[in-house]
């Protein structure tokens, strides 16, 4: 068959020449060719060879009707076309221009045609059309210029435009898809292929990147649509008073993924965590991405609280979910940063600035809480202001101050209370009293069952037949205060004997570079395992602890303070508890430094009493264990969920009391040893335990209430979330209230010398009472770890202490605490640290 042949069949009425190898006057076409027109309405090329008409009278338009075939529509286009469309056909060629005229028509479509670039701007001017086809050799105006112009108008920026061209270099076509085409035929191509790739364009029209609503790989909204309804809703908000929020997550290990494993990997993260924030978002929230990958989520409408609420909720979702970048999986922290419009004066990009801050802050903490911006934030960096001589004495003054308070608040208001309504002749002393003398009864009756049920502690399991898996030490510190004994402690936990692969993380904080850090980095180089981490802007140990999350590879993870000395076979034992079903193991803290003074020796025994006794004995009674910030072996999948929360005193209770809440179990070994450092002086003690007790004050007020109403504890276990958060606040000023009683019923009876004190309940209470010291030193020296348990003259020591002052002295400093969280005075105050030979260890006898 000959080119002619398909022609003469496809349209009888049209008369063809072939013209080998020569272009027709006038025509910019290079040599590429024979077009003729194929069987259902198109056309293909042959070699060199142009196509032209015969020149007869009235041929053209009697050879372009291909009615006579019978064919309405070309059969390979049935169905394709949903709706008519305008197509602006441009084409220099007179005979090609009414050929592809004619066969987009077939498909229902209006079609328009000019013969130059100057042409065609002038129709799109005057009426856009939603395609076009267009040849890239013109005269005048070539197509790539052409393009151009229809790509600066902002009325066809976004129109289809498919180029044809007869025969192209890669580099042309390269060139033009570079410029903004969407389509580029080149060669041998047929009219079919061309009404195909016209349709298909108009059924999925194209969209520029900046304008498309939601990206298809994340389904968020585009940042610029994300602004569009940001500031429309900060108008709006102006309008009606009804505030908003936006707030800004990301993820903090996003750099140094980015760093560690390529610009792919930070995709990879920014597309996951899209998808599992649009999933885990609320109905009304409109979630977006900005330029730097961070998601934007913005709540029409939305007061601060609730905003809260429902980011830490999304944060959770995303910590909650599995990620992997390029290839490897990826442990995530997201922060979360907002700020509210609509109450304070700010536009979009202040609101955003805010946010972004917000999420900075966030960033420092790693605890999964949202942070919502405040207007202290903008002067980070600003050097405070002096403090007067005034404002100096009355921070000295404030402690005693309250502790003035609280003697007044727990002794003089009650017997007043008592004088004025016995005036009246009421008299509420004697129930007030059996109330007080039922405290103390109950009280020691706990001290002492806590006593019996530690002679029988619970044991750890015996080794599973499962491999020991790659275990992690996070040891928090903070150089200036730690600086030299942090070496000491490092070269102790790269002395542990562990089974598995043991990764050792030192999270420290700093706020100036020490000398220290470079026998850390020398460390490092000498043993792998050592990683020590400088945490840039923590202030806590939350944060570091936080931090460090990022870098641990272990399956469990102990925690410790930095004068931490754990046990050779630590690691070991926590495994077995792990392994068994637990999900916190909290082992026992020795201190090292007894022969110190007689603080030291005296908290020395008071360790033995907490973490030898009433910790193992109150989690056999309650059936739910403590951790205590160090000392604590976590499954580390466990502790990326929960975290430490900076704004907490006791960072650690909390985390405790959010894992039983959620059906954790903790348990408590007093084999699990590990050696630290006590303070040595009073004011450290007191720096140290005030902040305990108000962080003490501050988890129960928060957890109380969430205890009783958690489903997945038992009600023996909200008992003991009674007894240790409700009863242990109540108990320091029930204790005192014996003193307002004397005071009164010694005012009543004319004086103290008129009193009886042999009464029968009173004599046997105070004897009670007076015997739980004696017994809880008893089980304190009996379940001591060797080398304190030999030392019996301190026990002896602190038997008389704590009677005569210590556990009144802890008392006043609860009450106090409790003055300072309701008055909002939370101080953190650094423990120092000491340096002084350790005690000799029985590793043989420690271990039970």
């Amino acid at each position: 068959m000959t080119d002619r042949e398909p022609l003469q069949e496809a349209a009888p009425h049209l008369k063809v020449r072939i013209s080998p190898g020569k272009p027709r006057p006038g025509s910019h076409h290079r040599p590429g060719g024979v077009l003729a027109l194929n069987q259902i309405g198109g056309y293909a090329t042959s070699p060199p060879a142009v196509l032209g008409l015969e020149d007869q009278p009235g041929q053209e338009s009697a050879a372009l009707d291909m009615t006579s075939r019978g064919l309405d529509t070309p059969p390979s286009f049935d169905g394709l076309s949903t709706r008519s469309n305008t197509i602006l056909l441009v084409h220099d060629d007179s005979m090609m221009l009414p050929l592809l005229k004619v066969a987009l028509e077939r498909t229902g479509h209006t079609v328009d045609t000019a013969q130059s670039g100057v042409e065609a701007l002038h129709m799109v001017d005057a009426s856009p059309p939603d395609i076009v086809v267009c040849d890239v050799a013109m005269p005048g105006m070539d197509g790539f210029e052409f393009m151009q112009q229809l790509r600066t108008r902002a009325s066809t920026a976004t129109v289809p435009l498919i180029f044809l061209a007869a025969q192209a270099s890669t580099q042309e076509a390269v060139r033009s898809l570079a410029l903004g085409a969407d389509d580029y035929i080149r060669t041998q191509f047929s009219i079919d292929e061309i009404v195909a790739r016209v349709e298909a364009k108009l059924a999925r029209p194209t969209i520029a990147a900046d304008q498309v609503p939601r990206p298809p790989r994340t389904g968020l909204v585009t940042e610029v649509r994300l602004y569009e309804e940001l500031a429309r809703e900060i108008e709006r908000s102006h309008r009606s008073g009804r505030s908003g929020c936006i707030a800004a997550l990301d993820l903090a290990e996003r750099p140094a993924v980015a760093a560690r494993l390529g610009a792919r990997a930070d995709q990879d993260l920014r597309v996951q965590v899209s998808v599992l924030a649009a999933t885990g978002a609320e109905e009304l929230d409109l979630i977006g991405q900005d330029a730097e990958g961070r998601l934007l989520v913005l709540m029409p409408e939305t007061d601060p609280d609730p905003a809260r609420e429902r980011l830490l909720r999304l944060s959770q979702h995303v910590a909650h979910g599995s990620f992997t970048a390029a290839g490897e999986p990826v442990h995530v922290t997201p922060v979360v940063g907002f700020a509210t419009f609509g109450a304070a004066p700010g536009g979009m990009e202040t609101v955003i600035d805010r946010a972004l801050v917000a999420a900075n802050v966030a960033t420092v903490h790693l605890d999964l809480q949202p942070v919502a911006w405040r207007p202290e934030f903008e002067a980070t960096g600003q050097r405070p202001p002096l403090l007067s001589w005034a404002t100096r004495l009355r921070a000295r003054l404030r402690t005693p101050v309250q502790v003035a308070l609280s003697f007044v608040i727990g002794v003089l208001l009650p017997f007043l209370a008592y004088v004025a309504l016995d005036s009246v002749g009421i008299d509420v002393t004697r129930p007030v009293y059996y109330v007080v003398v039922a405290a103390l009864l109950l009280t020691g009756v706990l001290i002492w069952v806590e006593g019996f049920q530690a002679l029988d502690p619970e044991r750890p399991p015996e080794d599973a037949a499962l491999p020991f898996p790659p275990a992690s030490a996070v040891i928090a510190a903070y150089l200036p205060n730690e600086a030299a004994t942090i070496v000491e402690t490092v070269e102790a936990f790269l002395r542990l004997e562990y089974p598995g692969p043991l990764q050792i993380v030192l999270a420290y904080n700093t706020p100036r570079p020490m000398p220290v850090e470079s026998a850390l980095s020398e460390i490092a180089r000498r043993d792998r395992r050592f990683i020590p981490y400088r945490v840039e802007e923590s202030t806590s140990k939350a944060q570091n602890v936080n931090a460090a999350l990022g870098q641990v590879t272990g399956e469990f993870v102990g925690v410790f303070d930095a004068d931490h000395h754990p046990a050779p076979d630590a690691f070991h034992r926590a495994w077995r508890w792990l392994a068994s079903g637990y999900d916190v193991v909290q082992g026992h803290c020795v201190v090292r430094n007894g022969d110190a003074s007689w603080v030291s020796r005296t908290v020395a025994v008071e360790f033995e009493s907490i973490y030898a006794v009433s910790h193992p004995g109150r989690t056999r009674l309650h059936r739910f264990g403590i951790f205590g910030g160090s000392n604590g072996y976590w499954r580390t999948d466990l502790l990326r969920k929960v975290r430490m929360h900076g704004f907490m005193l006791t960072e650690d209770i909390d985390s405790s009391l959010r894992v039983i809440e959620a059906g954790g179990k903790i348990a408590s070994d007093p084999a699990l040893v590990s050696r630290e450092l006590a303070p040595t002086t009073l004011p450290a003690l007191w720096n140290q335990r005030m902040r305990w007790a108000q962080g003490w004050f501050q988890v129960s007020r928060k957890h109380l209430r969430l205890g009783w109403g958690a489903p997945s504890l038992t009600r023996r276990q909200k008992l003991g979330f009674t007894l240790l958060l409700g009863w242990r606040e109540l108990y320091p000023w029930l204790s005192l209230q014996i003193l307002p009683l004397v005071c009164f019923f010694a005012w009543k009876a004319g004086g103290v010398t008129h009193l009886n004190l042999l009464i029968p309940l009173f004599f046997l209470t105070t004897a009670f009472t007076l015997s739980v010291g004696p017994g809880q030193t008893y089980f304190a020296h009996r379940l001591a770890v060797p080398e304190i348990r030999r030392r019996g003259a301190w026990f002896l020591a602190y038997l008389v202490v704590s009677s005569v002052f210590y556990t009144e002295w802890k008392n006043v400093i609860s009450r106090v605490a409790q003055i300072k969280e309701l008055t909002g005075d939370r101080q953190w105050k650094v423990t120092p640290r000491t340096t002084l030979s350790p005690l000799p260890v029985d590793t043989q006898e420690a271990v039970r």
